[in-house]
């Protein structure tokens, strides 16, 4: 195929939309022939997810390159910044964490160079591999004050000789002062690199817009690519924890109703994705005691503070309603953090998260947690341990292992991002929940009713669904019927190309990626 430009994707603010236009265009290159791969130099978000070599990336970047049709890598999101207060973040390098670092530390200039050569070397291994890059900026492309230390917008277009589109949110209002706004704020040589200008969100009758269109081309002496509508029906994982205030907050009659516990500090919320698509199911997130009550399942997330978490749900009495509605009949499962809190405590003497050395947790689960510095990042293939005529609790660890390796085609598959480790406190047996392809275990059963887990995606795969609901049959109409994820995402990513497709100039695209300057 015919080598085309890199093409960057940068916002005049955030929230605008980037993501999912680049994760649209990774799609539609697939459609068109191309082998296209995401790039995002810098990106911040709770939301990751470990690589096949099991380092960490942000969850962004990993959708666009299962949009790409391609296996994600670290060279896709060289440097993440996993927020753990309003003013530090975790810093994670290559997929590996390297320190805290407070905004005014990691904004300063001394040390950037080495960052940036760390990014543009990323960019150029994955320039070498794949065509075109599809590459999304952070925050607005006109952020004055730090362009000196910026490693994610035009820096990185002027290094990967990007062609760049503007995208602006009108459903904000105000497009025509933030795009002109933008462009003006750029120097001279920086606004060279600006090919095309993208309306996003649109909504009502583009026919109203259309001199909206031409005066923008002639304010800004550059072409108008696409005005694309605001949809509702096209599904895509969400990185920005902004979508959370989208969710569902209560319960809901007729339906199998689960509860997410709404933490102050909760990651990986993409773990219940599924869940929200499953017509069997209503998915709400709540930390209303009274709305807990009512659930049929509580799942206790992730969280970037495990320990703050759980002392604020001993503050606010949701630990106490968790409690109570297991005691009265209702599921309970904990994901990574929420397993952790599940346990009898929590033990941080390292100070690893914090000042809080000790918590004891809501005592559901008879494990331990500790803390460590080292985080684990990997993905794994596993399979349920519990008795449902493939593997039973009570096989020997060996014998365990030599049934699961004839069951490779059935196996589940997840991955772990977290620190610290669980086990079993002195006097209670071994009872994983899982056993992973590898030998090891994972997360703890105790019994239908409360189980325990470290694997994200775990809810990705059906016969894992299946086996969570299955107490709930009586609730469910079409019992019998399980949920495709993969295949609903399939289905996602082509619409949302399809609707994208045909509201930008396609051909126009493809001139500017192929045009020399």
């Amino acid at each position: 195929m015919e080598k085309l430009h890199p093409i960057m994707f940068a916002g005049t603010g955030s929230d605008v939309g980037k993501s999912i236009i680049a994760a649209a265009f990774c799609r539609i290159f697939r459609q068109d022939g191309y082998h296209p791969a995401p790039f995002k130099a810098q990106n911040m978000a709770l939301n990751s997810y470990a690589t096949p070599e099991g380092l960490e990336i942000g969850r962004a970047q990993a959708v666009q390159a299962e949009a790409a049709g391609v296996p994600c890598h670290t060279d896709m999101n060289p440097l993440l910044l996993k927020p753990s207060s309003d003013h530090t973040s975790q810093v994670v390098l290559n997929g590996r964490p390297i320190g805290n670092r407070s905004a005014y530390e990691y904004f300063r200039v001394e040390g950037r160079e080495e960052l940036r050569h760390e990014v543009c070397s990323a960019f150029d291994r994955l320039a070498s591999r794949y065509n075109p890059i599809v590459m999304e900026g952070a925050g607005s492309i006109s952020e004055i004050n730090l362009r000196d230390t910026d490693l994610v917008n035009l820096p990185m277009a002027l290094h990967a000789g990007a062609d760049v589109i503007l995208v602006g949110d009108i459903d904000r209002g105000g497009v025509f002062a933030s795009v002109y706004g933008s462009l003006m704020l750029l120097r001279p040589y920086e606004r060279e690199r600006i090919k095309g200008i993208l309306i996003n969100k649109f909504r009502g009758d583009i026919r109203l817009f259309e001199s909206g269109v031409k005066m923008l081309e002639e304010l800004c002496g550059i072409p108008v690519v696409g005005v694309v509508p605001y949809y509702k029906d096209i599904y895509i994982e969400e990185e920005d924890s902004l979508a959370l205030a989208t969710k569902s907050v209560q319960t809901e009659q007729g339906k199998v109703n689960i509860a997410v516990v709404l933490l102050r500090h909760l990651s990986n919320f993409t773990d219940f994705n599924v869940l929200e698509r499953d017509p069997r199911v209503h998915l709400f997130y709540t930390n209303n005691v009274d709305e807990l009550a009512k659930a049929d399942i509580i799942l206790l997330p992730g969280s970037k503070s495990t320990l703050a978490d759980l002392h604020e749900l001993r503050r606010n009495g949701v630990a106490q309603a968790v409690i109570r509605a297991h005691r009265e009949g209702a599921t309970v499962m904990g994901i990574c953090g929420g397993y952790q809190i599940m346990g009898q405590e929590v033990c941080d003497p390292d100070h690893v998260e914090g000042e809080i050395e000790r918590l004891p947790g809501l005592g559901l689960l008879p494990v331990s947690t500790h803390m460590t510095g080292e985080k684990i990042t990997r993905q794994v293939r596993f399979q349920l341990t519990m008795d449902n005529g493939q593997l039973t609790i009570n096989a020997t660890h060996s014998a365990a292992h030599s049934q699961l390796s004839t069951l490779n085609s059935q196996l589940l598959q997840g991955y772990e991002i977290h620190m610290g480790t669980t086990v079993p406190v002195y006097d209670a047996p071994v009872s994983p929940l899982n056993l992973l392809e590898d030998g090891g275990a994972d997360g703890y059963f105790l019994d239908r009713t409360c189980i325990g887990t470290y694997i994200h995606g775990i809810l990705d795969n059906p016969s894992f669904i299946d086996f969570l609901l299955e107490p709930f049959a009586d609730k469910i109409a079409d019992a019998g019927k399980s949920f495709d994820y993969h295949q609903f995402k399939e289905e996602q990513y082509n619409k949302l190309a399809d609707h994208v497709r045909s509201h930008v100039d396609l051909p126009l695209i493809y001139k500017i990626l192929t045009t020399h300057d």
